[in-house]
């Protein structure tokens, strides 16, 4: 069911290809939404969009990088001249390096920067073109509980999600400032089950995988719908998130330590890292494309976090129910 906005009629997700990306398009799709796909690798995309188009909509499959700024600009344009107005952008495309810093190169470092956080940008940048003329539409920023706490072996990544959440909120004053009706909103997510882990630039002496508790992307993908169509600042995914977020608050010296004994053991798996696995660092990795990664075993299909978080006044109304019952409970006990 569709909240506060209007129901979207085009729709933009970045890395759409796969994982959370390709979720969310089906998502949207499966509401009705046009929806148009952007990630780097044509095959996967044209296999998205024909799921796509398995449910009644349109899809337009745009292959590109979004570190390309003119890129991105272009296939605003093109989405705008072939499916309509944008209403929702969702920033979403990401890369990761997993190993300590010292083991990153320069250029691995930046590539992942300018992917992961850049993307955004340049993405938040073509739709705000957009969008402001109009004074309308909604921006979705696909964030992490790393947004707020970060972990070892993946610093570069933690950087660029911090840099988003920093660069979202600076934006979201000014569209305050402006008076915009425009919407930026940030969904941040928990460990999620999707095929980074198979393909992600990899320096540790094991397999990489997600810290548990894990996520299917389809609850990810829910929660970006949501996201789009309420007025909601911040959505966060999973108790894991919401712990991750107050413990940081609460005592980050004590979760450094913490992570510190931990956060190694807790990214690997046990099987030896494969040394000639292929890495979607530059290139995308053809013929892996696809929504769940290789966890679904250990993957949770709901979380109940998010639905009390979409759900509050209901939350609410039945927490305050039981207050109330237990309340009268007391009353009617005979006193001693």
């Amino acid at each position: 069911m569709w909240g506060v906005f209007n129901q979207p009629k085009v729709v933009v997700i970045t890395g759409a290809s796969a994982g959370v990306g390709r979720a969310a398009a089906l998502a949207f799709a499966q509401r009705g939404a046009q929806v148009a796909l952007l990630a780097r690798d044509q095959a996967s995309l044209e296999d998205t969009a024909s799921q796509v188009r398995e449910l009644g909509v349109q899809a337009l499959p745009i292959a590109l990088d979004v570190s390309d700024a003119d890129a991105v600009e272009r296939a605003a344009a093109r989405v705008e001249a072939e499916l309509g107005p944008i209403d929702v952008w969702v920033n979403n495309a990401m890369l990761t390096a997993f190993g300590p810093v010292a083991s990153l190169t320069p250029d691995e470092f930046s590539r992942v920067t300018h992917v992961t956080y850049l993307g955004y940008v340049w993405g938040t940048m073509a739709a705000l073109r957009r969008m402001a003329p109009r004074n309308r539409g909604c921006i979705v920023q696909v964030g992490s509980a790393l947004a707020y706490r970060s972990i070892p072996l993946q610093a570069a990544y933690c950087g660029a999600k911090h840099a988003i959440r920093g660069f979202t909120d600076a934006l979201r004053c000014e569209l305050l400032h402006e008076h915009s009706h425009i919407h930026l909103t940030m969904v941040q997510m928990p460990a999620l089950n999707t095929p980074q882990f198979d393909w992600a630039e990899n320096h540790m002496p094991h397999a990489p995988q997600p810290v548990a508790p894990i996520y299917q992307p389809e609850v990810a993908a829910r929660a970006i719908v949501w996201a789009a169509t309420h007025r909601r600042r911040e959505v966060y995914v999973g108790v894991s998130t919401i712990k991750a977020i107050v413990a940081n608050k609460i005592a980050p010296g004590l979760l450094d330590r913490y992570l510190g004994r931990t956060g190694y053991q807790s990214q690997e798996r046990a099987a030896p890292a494969n040394a000639a696995a292929p890495s979607n660092l530059w290139q995308p990795v053809a013929g892996a494309h696809r929504v769940h990664g290789p966890f679904d075993a250990h993957a949770n299909e709901h979380s109940v976090a998010l639905w009390l978080n979409t759900h509050r006044p209901l939350a609410l109304g039945a927490a305050l129910a039981i207050a109330v019952l237990g309340w009268q409970q007391c009353r009617r006990r005979p006193h001693r």
